[in-house]
């Protein structure tokens, strides 16, 4: 079955399987780092929920974070994959916030292939100073933006949304740029828990949505209304524990919060940690800085280093290796 979804303005497709609604079979809970796309039966509400472990853990294998940070870049990475599955796209999907707090970036990406990466920068400083924490965005963050990037590569346009970070979580800043630039009624619940005894670090989301585009039923907007109501009203119901608990599968989840009306599944999504980073594409960006430029970034011992801010490897480039770099500069390219 081909159903069409639409959102950013990009017409998209997912192909999905439907599993029967009628009843769940509660499988075996375990930690794996797929997402379940899914669609409350009678109403024009489909919905994205995810656990992630692995690729969680990995993204912050290489940072020694403060658990605040880590926290919420566990949300920010959870965001990005719920976000990126609503839409069919070849390419990368960026999440970034940007603000004057002492976290002023947060980035995650995820491509068309569900490989995920994230970082985050914080200032040492303050929380080695024991910053208290009520509300994550404007404590964490500041006053700022959150955007959302499709790029689908070289010869398309990019595609960007922006909010201002307004509102006291990741997901509030989220549900106010769906309502306020979409027009898409949106309710998510994110968590994330970098350090714990019993399990490893687990990022979880779940989200709904009133459905765009074609595949909707016809419905009066009285029971349009009420699908809505209800269905955040037990989306609320959900803790932050239940929604990270491993003993907790996804589906028992979705069953426990819509078995009344019945939830229809979809194929799920592989989510998987991966740093794209290269020594070729870090050569090629030293390739566009003037000779000058080049012989300035140099080390006391001659040489060139660029650390991957996301999984901090590092690439070095000794007097050869720049010279192979020049020789790969377009003409005049040398000039500052």
């Amino acid at each position: 079955m081909l159903k069409k979804l639409s959102w950013l303005g990009v017409s998209a497709s997912l192909d999905c399987s439907p599993i029967n609604s009628a009843a769940y079979v509660m499988t075996r809970p375990v930690i794996s780092d797929t997402l379940q796309p899914f669609r409350i039966e009678g109403a024009n509400i489909r919905g994205r929920v995810t656990r992630l472990s692995t690729s969680y853990e990995s993204i912050l294998g290489t940072h020694a974070y403060p658990e605040p940070v880590a926290r919420i870049l566990g949300e920010t990475i959870a965001l990005t994959a719920a976000i990126s599955t609503s839409i069919k796209f070849d390419g990368i999907f960026y999440l970034q916030t940007q603000g004057d707090g002492p976290i002023p970036m947060l980035v995650a990406d995820v491509t068309s292939a569900g490989q995920m990466r994230g970082y985050a920068r914080y200032n040492d400083e303050v929380f080695t100073g024991g910053l208290e924490i009520n509300h994550p965005v404007p404590d964490l963050l500041g006053a700022g933006h959150l955007a959302f990037t499709l790029d689908q590569g070289a010869h398309t346009d990019r595609y960007q949304g922006i909010v201002a970070l307004e509102g006291n979580t990741i997901a509030e800043c989220a549900q106010s740029y769906f309502q306020q630039s979409e027009q898409l009624d949106t309710a998510i619940i994110v968590a994330a828990q970098p350090v714990a005894d019993d399990f490893p670090p687990r990022a979880a989301i779940i989200m709904i949505q009133k459905m765009p585009g074609e595949d909707r039923l016809i419905l009066t907007t009285d029971e349009e209304d009420e699908n809505w109501q209800n269905a955040t009203i037990l989306l609320n119901s959900v803790t932050s524990e239940e929604l990270l608990d491993p003993r907790l599968s996804l589906d028992e989840l979705l069953y426990r919060l819509f078995h009344e009306k019945g939830v229809r599944l979809y194929d799920k999504k592989e989510i998987s940690y991966h740093c794209r980073c290269s020594r070729e594409k870090v050569a090629e960006t030293l390739a566009s800085f003037s000779t000058e430029d080049l012989t300035d970034m140099k080390t006391e011992a001659g040489e060139i280093t660029a650390t991957c801010e996301f999984c901090h490897k590092v690439y070095s480039f000794n007097d050869a290796d720049l010279d192979e770099i020049r020789d790969h500069q377009s003409p005049g390219s040398s000039t500052a």
